[in-house]
């Protein structure tokens, strides 16, 4: 049976594609068929023919060396680097849940581990019209547990606590933070580090520096906080 992990992230650009990316890549490495999957991508560009290029899924694609196609990573492309209900609504194409379910569970019927991606921080609208569609209710629907994507630097105590929190509240299972953009002998980040799991109580699974190709921490590790994927 098929088993999933959520990425979210304390805000924009703090670095979740890149995390996707060597997640992806360090279950490659331990040859297990990994997919990666993300509900809605903005901001792309297209190609000579025109179509957009899913720009995520593509560098995800890329790093990690996996051969899934482009066309079953990301159901939704948008070309405005806007938040997705905003974009759908200038571009049309809105999302719908029913979709994003229908290629997870086409994911989950031919890989052993799907790593999904969010759009922006977590609190981010992926539809707002007649229907309201926020990430937390993808993440429920798919029953997922996050791994939470946050930058090491200042101001990640404030993102971190308040991420933590709102994914408590909306009860969904946290399995850790792996910090970005790292950097040896700060002293500012090892404090954030430490009062980011004292305020939380939620563990750090792994620090990324600056230029880092692969996660540190071991297979056995990362494989231990996927999920189960629900029938």
């Amino acid at each position: 049976m098929a088993k999933a992990l959520f990425v979210t992230g304390t805000g924009t650009d703090v670095g979740k594609t890149y995390i996707s990316a060597l997640v992806v890549k360090k279950l490659v490495e331990a040859e297990i068929n990994a997919a990666y999957y993300k509900a809605a991508i903005s901001g792309n560009i297209r190609d000579d023919q025109g179509m957009l290029i899913p720009g995520d899924a593509k560098w995800v694609k890329d790093i990690a060396g996996i051969s899934q196609k482009l066309s079953d990573m990301c159901p939704y492309i948008y070309e405005n680097a806007y938040s997705p209900h905003l974009a759908s609504k200038l571009e049309g194409h809105p999302v719908e849940m029913s979709v994003i379910k229908e290629g997870f569970a086409a994911l989950a019927g031919k890989y052993d581990y799907i790593t999904m991606e969010g759009s922006g921080g977590i609190i981010c609208p992926l539809r707002y019209d007649e229907k309201k569609i926020m990430l937390p209710d993808v993440i429920k629907e798919l029953d997922l547990p996050c791994l939470i994507a946050a930058d090491a630097g200042l101001g990640t105590i404030n993102q971190v606590y308040l991420t933590v929190d709102y994914l408590r509240k909306k009860d969904i299972a946290i399995q850790g933070i792996i910090f970005n953009n790292c950097h040896a002998d700060s002293i500012m980040e090892e404090d954030n580090f430490r009062m980011c799991e004292e305020l939380t109580g939620v563990r750090t699974l792994d620090r990324i520096f600056c230029n880092d190709t692969g996660l540190h921490m071991s297979a056995e590790e990362l494989l231990s906080i996927y999920r189960e994927v629900k029938q």
